[in-house]
């Protein structure tokens, strides 16, 4: 009986030991190297939740990819919404107010992101599609985000340039539903490509 009592104890001890290791192993993997998320609304159709509330895309977020703001077009990243935050409730009026409500659920939500196409990078010129300007030349640190599904996005036709700092993660992989699973490459639009692009 002491025997098994040593050995329960011995258990135990090992497993907080475990536990006090893999916690913050785990933590700073998940704030540092890759993430998983829902992908919620459809402002990304048809590349993501193609199926619409029937079923959402769980995508992979590398966070490790981006850590040097090195990102290209056609990439999908996932963003601070602080943008969405602040710029929402300055820019569209009380109408458009509840539309984008349901696409994003909380757009005073700090800790929530969005998840966008790269269309431009700092230096290029984009045709803009309900932008107060027809054109915009990205200026230097910001890049030029926008859905796939036009209609249904608040992006930065919305809202302009976004900050490279804002960046969170390279979504990677799609990884359910099961039979979605896939890479995602880099794509950019024929019609949403730059009218001028920055030496690379």
């Amino acid at each position: 009986m002491a025997q098994a009592q040593g050995l329960g104890k011995r258990y135990i001890k090992a497993f907080f030991k475990g536990f006090f290791v893999a916690v913050p192993v785990t933590v700073t993997f998940l704030d540092r190297v890759a993430c998983v998320a829902r992908v919620e609304g459809a402002s990304m159709q048809p590349s993501l939740n193609p199926g619409g509330r029937q079923a959402s895309d769980v995508v992979l977020l590398n966070q490790w990819s981006i850590r040097n703001y090195d990102v290209q077009r056609g990439d999908i990243v996932s963003l601070v919404s602080q943008i969405a935050s602040c710029a929402i409730w300055c820019i569209i009026g009380e109408k458009e107010k509840k539309s984008f409500e349901s696409v994003y659920r909380s757009p005073r939500n700090p800790e929530q992101k969005i998840i966008k196409r790269v269309i431009a990078l700092e230096g290029d010129i984009i045709k803009t599609i309900g932008y107060k300007k027809k054109y915009v030349k990205v200026p230097h640190g910001h890049i030029w985000v926008e859905g796939d599904h036009h209609g249904h996005s608040f992006d930065s036709n919305a809202f302009g340039p976004v900050s490279l700092g804002l960046l969170h993660a390279r979504a990677t992989h799609i990884l359910w539903p099961p039979q979605r699973w896939q890479k995602l490459q880099p794509m950019l639009p024929p019609e949403r490509k730059p009218l001028q692009r920055e030496q690379e």
